[in-house]
């Protein structure tokens, strides 16, 4: 079995290849990463230095790889960054995808493929709405979730037009360790441990703590994608998610109990991202009817591990070797 990581080197590229390489010891695991980007190596994981918006690099590593499963995880992920400069994000996005499938088609190979959209493109949504399943309206508002809408018919698309077994996962809010710290749960980690180690004042800066997530621990989350690509249906979509919503707010407080000192909490208006949505809950029912997925990781035990990462990344950055 040969497998092959799109973005294996980023938050759930690494957790992804972890799992496969602890479930799946014989598969021959291969991952991308863009050119010059720094990355810690993973025993068990070749990775190709490759920019997937490039159609001949991309249809030379299919043709030599051949892989039996793909995991299309590659993207520009932060929906702050799609407003700052759209064109990137839905370039990035959708273009490599495309040349992934086309690649496929041109090399005459017909992996099982997993294509990660996102639950931002479900939009704003009523309290009539929730949990949102698979059949919601789609109603993007950030260049981010329009470039996830593509890709998620990209991929519908070519399962229907050319038969390649492609599924699709919507993912709504994952967390957990190597998370980068333009997201809540470590921004809100990588400050507490920058106060508890005394680097900064004893106040941290937070946005938007009203609005509710449904939260899902990294390494379940990568758990339904193996499952998805192993027993899922071609040309099918599968919301990832715990089913529940939590406040960011909720999040904070738990991270907060965990802390080694007092912390003042304060709202920066320049956190608050335009056109955010303000409660989203996803139902899992058709995924876990399929895989029989459920998560397993508590959400505080997530929030944990978080925290201790971040404490160990201050400690690291600060060590007198560094």
């Amino acid at each position: 079995m040969r497998i092959l990581i799109t973005g294996a080197c980023g938050f759930v590229g690494r957790h992804l290849a972890q799992q496969l390489l602890d479930t799946t010891p014989d598969a021959e695991i291969h991952g991308t990463i863009l050119p010059d980007l720094p990355y810690q190596e993973q025993q068990g994981v070749k990775v190709h230095s490759i920019d997937l918006k490039n159609a001949l690099q991309t249809a030379q590593l299919l043709a030599d790889l051949r892989p039996q499963h793909i995991y299309h995880l590659a993207a520009q992920a932060f929906v702050p960054r799609s407003f700052e400069n759209p064109w990137e994000t839905l370039e990035n996005n959708i273009l490599a995808q495309l040349n992934v499938i086309l690649a496929c088609l041109e090399t005459k190979i017909t992996p099982r493929m997993l294509v990660v959209s996102s639950a931002e493109i479900y939009g704003p949504v009523t309290p009539e709405e929730l949990p949102i399943n698979e059949d919601a309206r789609l109603r993007p508002n950030s260049p981010y979730s329009v470039s996830k809408i593509t890709q998620d018919m990209l991929g519908l698309q070519y399962y229907l037009s050319h038969n390649l077994p492609i599924m699709r996962a919507r993912a709504f809010n994952h967390l957990g360790p190597g998370q980068n710290e333009r997201f809540v749960a470590p921004d809100f980690g990588m400050q507490i441990a920058r106060i508890e180690a005394g680097l900064q004042p004893q106040s941290i800066k937070v946005g938007d703590l009203k609005a509710r997530r449904d939260f899902t621990d990294v390494r379940d989350i990568v758990r339904a994608y193996q499952m998805i690509v192993e027993n899922g249906t071609p040309g099918e979509v599968y919301n990832v998610c715990s089913g529940q919503a939590r406040s960011v707010q909720s999040l904070l407080d738990i991270m907060l109990q965990y802390s080694h000192t007092s912390i003042q909490v304060i709202v920066d208006t320049a956190r608050l991202r335009p056109a955010n949505i303000p409660d989203l809950r996803g139902d899992n029912t058709r995924l876990t009817k399929a895989t029989g997925w459920q998560p397993k990781v508590p959400f505080e035990q997530t929030l944990v591990d978080v925290l201790n990462d971040c404490r160990q990344r201050i400690h690291l950055t600060n060590s007198p070797l560094n």
